[in-house]
């Protein structure tokens, strides 16, 4: 092994579309706010939230995946907190 392979061993490089199972609490900031409620992006992964429960646009919240479609990275959640801007 040689040593660019021992310093590199373990490494791993993140995803511009991650995926998420239901049921998977994220903490993320809102991006969008629309009539149909609020947009959440993760790298280029989308999840819709219905209702917002108040937070606005920059905000960070905590969402529970309720559906993702891993072929086109979009999804649903539901808002589980608003920790607000500051967070």
């Amino acid at each position: 092994m040689s040593r660019l392979d021992k310093l590199l061993a373990g490494w791993t490089f993140r995803t511009a579309t991650p995926t998420f199972e239901p049921g998977e609490v994220i903490t993320a900031y809102v991006s969008e706010r629309n009539g149909d409620g609020l947009t959440v992006r993760i790298g280029d992964s989308i999840i819709r939230v219905e209702d917002g429960r108040g937070a606005a646009v920059e905000d960070k919240i905590r969402l529970e995946v309720t559906s993702f479609d891993a072929t086109n990275h979009v999804g649903t959640g539901e808002v589980v907190e608003v920790l607000g801007p500051d967070a």
